[in-house]
């Protein structure tokens, strides 16, 4: 069984991109600008955004914080997303989720000018990377391709299973391991809550991409030996040994799972850094564009 480190290969990634900002200085270029707008005091979503913050300034990477009161309407929301859209120093910017009960998360999506949406959730990106085209690619998948690239990991012709059909996670992963591309060209099954047999679906797999919210949800008999195990799943449980009186597990229960496996990724250190770095790799792919680099 071997590790795939993504905390690792986060600072290699971020290293190589720090190079290419600091030529782009030296050139007497203009440092790019990531954006983040927060709506409300969710603790999580404070720490997710100041991860992002300091992952920026290892690169070089200039961030703004734009702070929303919880009580924000959806008409002062999508303002002042339109005050970033209009900013060309602005090259993109994300709303970190999830976003108060009263607001609808779709509209705010769709609020975001497409060229700025280094989410890569807006549904003419999203179309983009269904058809192929070159576009922002949603920074979890896109973390989970770059490591199977950087790990040399064989997909073409891999029966795969995700676990999980969220637009941020399960659907666009599917997507693009089907596609034909070098880390694509697998036989991919989305599975979600109505799926019957998961079970089978799960033991026929060479890969699982397990997206699905629900802690230590996939074990041990649900595995073939050899499996890849990809862990997105970021959950909470009790644990009294620990200071904070939590920690954290993926959907994949790691300690039985990884006896069995080829690759897995641990929860927390495998993908979460990773889709920090995609979106910085998004960031720069928007300054690029819109300074014609």
């Amino acid at each position: 069984m071997q590790i795939l480190d993504g905390k690792t290969l986060s600072v290699t990634l971020q290293r190589e991109m720090n190079e290419q900002v600091d030529k782009w200085l030296a050139q007497g270029k203009r440092a790019p600008h990531l954006a983040a707008i927060i709506v409300g005091s969710n603790p999580a979503s404070k720490v997710y955004v100041g991860h992002k913050i300091k992952a920026c300034e290892r690169v070089g990477i200039s961030s703004s914080l734009i702070e929303e009161p919880d009580d924000i309407s959806e008409e002062a929301l999508i303002a002042s997303i339109e005050k970033l859209n209009q900013d060309p120093a602005i090259d993109g910017f994300i709303i970190q989720l999830p976003l108060p009960r009263h607001i609808d998360p779709q509209k705010i999506i769709m609020a975001v000018d497409p060229s700025k949406d280094v989410d890569g959730f807006h549904p003419s990106n999203m179309g983009k990377m269904a058809l192929g085209l070159d576009t922002f690619i949603p920074a979890t998948p896109y973390g989970i391709m770059l490591m199977l690239e950087r790990y040399r990991i064989t997909t073409s012709g891999k029966k795969v299973v995700v676990v999980g059909r969220s637009n941020i996670v399960g659907t666009p992963m599917s997507i693009l391991l089907s596609r034909n591309h070098p880390f694509g060209n697998a036989t991919v099954t989305l599975t979600h809550s109505r799926t019957q047999a998961l079970k089978q679906h799960l033991l026929d797999a060479d890969i699982i991409v397990a997206a699905i919210g629900r802690a230590k949800f996939i074990t041990e008999d649900m595995v073939k030996p050899e499996t890849i195990i990809i862990d997105v799943g970021i959950n909470r449980i009790q644990d009294a040994s620990r200071k904070s009186g939590f920690r954290l597990v993926g959907d994949v229960d790691f300690d039985a799972v990884s006896e069995k496996c080829s690759f897995i990724t641990p929860v927390p250190g495998g993908v979460g850094p990773l889709t920090v770095a995609a979106l910085l790799k998004n960031t720069l792919k928007a300054y690029e564009q819109n300074t014609s680099v």
